[in-house]
């Protein structure tokens, strides 16, 4: 399945947000990850994820695709964050 992920979070457990994500999936902008994931380590994921970000402190959204193929994706703009940050 394919994956975003966005999230706001208090700034002290940004870097350790930002460290789980990459090990699942690819930094696209400042707090948005994207990519293909099977079903188990998204779980693993979402298990990493909440025992690192406090709830009453910031959120994390996911959005799941089974398919792409209805999919599109546009950038308009330069790309700041592709992979890496700058």
């Amino acid at each position: 399945m394919f994956v975003i992920v966005t999230y706001d979070v208090n700034a002290k457990r940004d870097p350790k947000v930002m460290k789980t994500l990459r090990k699942y999936l690819t930094h696209e902008q400042r707090s948005v990850f994207e990519g293909l994931i099977t079903p188990g380590r998204l779980k693993h994921l979402k298990e990493e994820l909440k025992r690192i970000v406090d709830v009453s402190e910031g959120c994390i959204n996911i959005y799941s695709l089974e398919t792409l193929r209805y999919s599109q994706k546009e950038s308009i703009g330069k790309q700041v964050y592709h992979g890496n940050i700058l």
